[in-house]
């Protein structure tokens, strides 16, 4: 007997599934040398990036501390992150944003002081949504993603309006998976319980054991 293995899809395979929906032949590797290859990575990127952007249960962390630096009162943050806000959203004597400071560096800008500066604090708790790489995401975005990229590349390589309809219902159906993992994944009460907080719901069943 065989053995059933499971393979996660790689930015190579997304390439030739996408390739494969407007009737393209696979290809063995990324070679961005060939312009049609580079074409539909950068589809890819930017359907990846899209999706992304909005903020999901895989890459919305909550309540992350954020030092100050003691050398300059400023918070420098990582290039993939997307998206960051302060944790306090009933607080509005500040507003953080992602900006680029003079030295090209990504860093926590207040937009309602206007300063990258914090000299009167220590650190700050902050929500942030960051970009992950293709994948590190789980399997329901991977597919959203690339029909998203397909349909992409149905407009914009092959103009067959026909093939862009149909991988448009591909993409919702997808998506429809996607918002499926996200209400299971995502333990969303309409309570709003803070962070290293516990909660049990009410379940209809319990109704029938007394």
């Amino acid at each position: 007997m065989t053995t059933t293995t499971v393979d996660i899809d790689t930015e190579l395979s997304a390439v030739n599934a996408i390739l494969g929906s407007i009737g393209q032949s696979p290809i063995n590797g990324l070679d961005f040398a060939n312009p049609e290859i580079s074409f539909i990575y950068n589809l890819l990127k930017e359907s990846n990036q899209d999706v992304q952007n909005e903020g999901w249960t895989f890459n919305l962390e909550y309540h992350i501390k954020e030092n100050v630096s003691t050398s300059d009162n400023k918070i420098i943050i990582g290039s993939d992150v997307i998206r960051i806000d302060s944790t306090d959203a009933w607080d509005k004597t500040r507003d953080f944003v992602r900006r680029k400071d003079g030295d090209g560096l990504w860093k926590m800008y207040d937009r309602v002081n206007h300063t990258f500066e914090f000299p009167d604090d220590d650190y700050f708790y902050v929500n942030k949504v960051r970009l992950l790489p293709f994948e590190d995401i789980p399997t329901p975005f991977q597919r959203y993603i690339i029909y998203k990229a397909s349909g992409r590349a149905a407009v914009q390589l092959v103009s067959n309006s026909g093939l862009q309809k149909m991988l448009s219902t591909y993409e919702v159906q997808a998506r429809a998976a996607a918002m499926e993992y996200e209400c299971n994944q995502g333990d969303h009460n309409y309570m709003g319980w803070p962070d290293e907080s516990a909660y049990q719901s009410y379940k209809p069943y319990q109704s029938l054991r007394r």
